[in-house]
């Protein structure tokens, strides 16, 4: 299990207009959130923490190349020539946990592109594609931005809606989408982390704010 430095996402207009239409088409209903990866304890490993740098796509070429969908502040730092990558599958197959070291790094037309060592065709490039990969730094470590958060920070925040208390985060899920789980009265819930939906986050005064939007906290809860 992994901690993240998690950012604050922003949903563009059609993302956010096809929850909205889903919850008007079930009144009440929360729409099927579901995530996956879940991780609500930080892994110390020798006195560091794992935190995840980044999602694989689809490969590049025929050579084992593979696009990245890079989640930190210093992807120069974290994809280096030499860097160990720990990973993953995001849908929880469970099994031996893996790890690659990173044969090379570059940018091509605004995408990062890696080479990892042993990876060296396109089948063994496609069968890592959504593949969650996590970095090894110093348990003291702090986000370098300030719209990143670790799961540390984010676990145990009270959860807000106009100021009302609705329930607690305890846990964040790391997929395609970053989520956070919040355990409320009616049950549990799975709440997009991005902006447009979590608009303040106060780690200081520990609580989170929830927009108010029909069905994300309010009604039936997720299985």
């Amino acid at each position: 299990m992994w901690t993240a430095a998690v950012r604050v996402g922003v949903a563009d207009a059609s993302w956010l207009t096809e929850i909205l239409a889903d919850r008007a088409r079930q009144p009440g209903r929360p729409g099927p959130l579901t995530g996956s990866g879940r991780s609500s304890v930080e892994e110390y490993v020798m006195g560091s923490i794992r935190i995840v740098v980044g999602r694989i796509g689809r490969p590049h070429g025929v050579r084992g190349e593979l696009t990245v969908e890079p989640r930190t502040d210093e992807p120069e730092v974290r994809f280096a020539q030499g860097a160990e990558l720990h990973a993953d599958r995001p849908d929880g197959d469970g099994g031996e946990e893996r790890a690659w070291r990173v044969a090379g790094s570059r940018w091509h037309s605004g995408r990062l592109l890696i080479r990892l060592e042993g990876v060296d065709d396109r089948n063994a490039a496609e069968a890592l594609r959504g593949t969650v990969v996590a970095a090894e730094v110093d348990a003291d470590a702090e986000p370098a931005a300030e719209d990143e958060f670790y799961d540390r920070h984010l676990i145990g925040l009270e959860v807000r809606v106009d100021g009302k208390v609705l329930g607690k985060v305890v846990s964040v899920v790391h997929g395609a989408q970053d989520l956070l789980e919040v355990r409320t009265e009616s049950g549990r819930r799975l709440v997009p982390f991005v902006e447009a939906l979590v608009p303040v986050v106060d780690v200081a005064a520990g609580y989170c704010e929830v927009v108010d939007l029909p069905g994300l906290l309010r009604g039936e809860p997720d299985e």
